[in-house]
């Protein structure tokens, strides 16, 4: 069983809602490397610098260590943080596996079954094997609060934005643990990307995920396998969305933990918080009107955790977005809110949503003058009061840029770890 940290518990009527055996060890050691040359992460074992070996399913596992890849393998220099993490235009990458508009239902289920080979994370092979083992290795007595991330993207997508909300987490939890589920982060090039925060000791991990392991036993098991067989219309958004929404509940379910989206930048500790959901908006009374999953806190084995899983795999609908996400977690607590059994919180919109959508592009620009600038420092107040951290909405705050002495760029000099952005003028 997982070690978890031990939080305050809070009731949700307070607010009413991870060739041949003579081959010498370099040998061995250089031929699995290129095998699996986009396999590699930089999980386990990285202060060492030998190469350790075990037996693992009857298969010989060979360790490749930090200073192997970097000093062995990868002899060309790194670059810094600035030149490998680059701003892309999210758009370009993967059209091959978003479907068509204007598809029948028949049509589009027919694009999805020959187009499956495509979607890496759907794959079984011997890194998705290891998965259970590497996260039980990673998370350890040395993680006072273990979080996790999803990335279903290229690795080449994951750019500066992405990675400021990774320092800021660190910031806050210097001595916190973050596993992001990624098969494409868990690669040389991953390992790349993550290997500042690495050298600064700070724990970060990107493992490929067994998905059958983390749905078995679950209501999501049989949605799972017709996925895989192809059986099933995995609707008009993209496919790795409604995914990474089923996937953030079943590892907090089978792990317990903290879950944040990767537009997440983090301003206060979590230390203290358990089973808790945060409100997007509030009526006049106060009582909230929709939750959103870009924030989930909850003990492993939770039944709540449990209640969105099978809403997901019963109501699944891929043509709606946010259906299988914020609109999901806020039908099923407006079902259970009420029931025995249940003990969760609904913190207020200013814990993880201190702004909307609609609202977001104010934080990314600068004071131009007096007024601005004491509306700047007005909020920053009030962000250092309540405010966990802020979800920056990056499908609409992505085109922003972080302007100097803006709200965003004033937060980020605050809680960076590496401080290395470069603001727009």
């Amino acid at each position: 069983m997982m070690r978890k940290v031990s939080h305050k518990m809070f009731d949700h009527q307070q607010l009413c809602r991870a060739r041949t055996p003579t081959l010498s060890a370099i040998a061995v050691t250089v031929t699995i490397f290129f095998v699996y040359a986009n396999s590699i992460i930089s999980t386990i074992s990285l202060q060492s610098s030998s190469v350790s070996t075990k037996e693992i399913s009857g298969e010989l596992h060979v360790r490749i260590t930090e200073r192997q890849i970097m000093s062995t393998v990868v002899n060309q220099p790194l670059r810094s943080m600035q030149e490998e993490i680059k701003e892309v235009d999210r758009g370009e990458h993967r059209s091959s596996v978003i479907p068509p508009f204007n598809l029948t239902v028949e049509e589009r289920i027919e694009w999805f079954r020959k187009r499956l080979p495509e979607f890496e994370i759907l794959k079984a092979d011997n890194l998705t094997k290891e998965f259970l083992g590497r996260v039980l290795e990673f998370f350890n007595n040395e993680c006072d609060v273990q979080f996790f991330m999803t990335w279903i993207s290229p690795v080449e997508s994951f750019g500066r934005r992405e990675f400021l909300a990774l320092e800021s987490l660190f910031k806050v939890h210097p001595h916190g643990c973050l596993l992001i589920l990624s098969r494409d982060l868990d690669s040389i090039q991953g390992y790349r990307i993550l290997k500042p925060l690495l050298d600064r000791k700070f724990r970060v991990a990107a493992i490929t995920p067994d998905l059958s392991f983390l749905f078995k036993n679950t209501p999501a098991e049989t949605w799972f396998e017709e996925i895989k067989s192809g059986n099933k219309d995995p609707g008009e958004i993209p496919f790795a969305q409604n995914l990474s929404n089923l996937i953030r509940l079943a590892v907090l379910y089978k792990f317990g933990g903290i879950y944040l989206d990767t537009d997440f930048i983090v301003l206060k500790s979590f230390a203290d918080l358990r089973n808790a959901i945060g409100a997007q908006s509030i009526d006049v009374s106060r009582s909230w009107t929709r939750l959103n999953n870009a924030v989930l806190v909850f003990d492993m084995n939770h039944p709540l955790l449990l209640k969105f899983i099978e809403e997901f795999a019963s109501t699944f609908d891929g043509n709606k977005w946010g259906h299988n996400g914020p609109y999901l977690v806020s039908r099923v607590v407006q079902r259970v809110a009420e029931r025995p059994g249940y003990n969760f919180t609904i913190l207020p919109p200013m814990a993880f949503y201190p702004v909307g959508w609609n609202r977001i592009d104010g934080f990314f620009k600068k004071p131009e003058n007096k007024v601005e600038s004491r509306w700047v420092n007005a909020k920053l107040l009030q962000l250092s009061g309540e405010t966990y951290g802020i979800h920056l909405w990056n499908r609409q705050s992505s085109r922003f840029s972080i302007e100097e002495g803006s709200v965003m760029g004033r937060l980020i000099s605050d809680h960076c770890v590496i401080c290395e952005y470069k603001y727009s003028s």
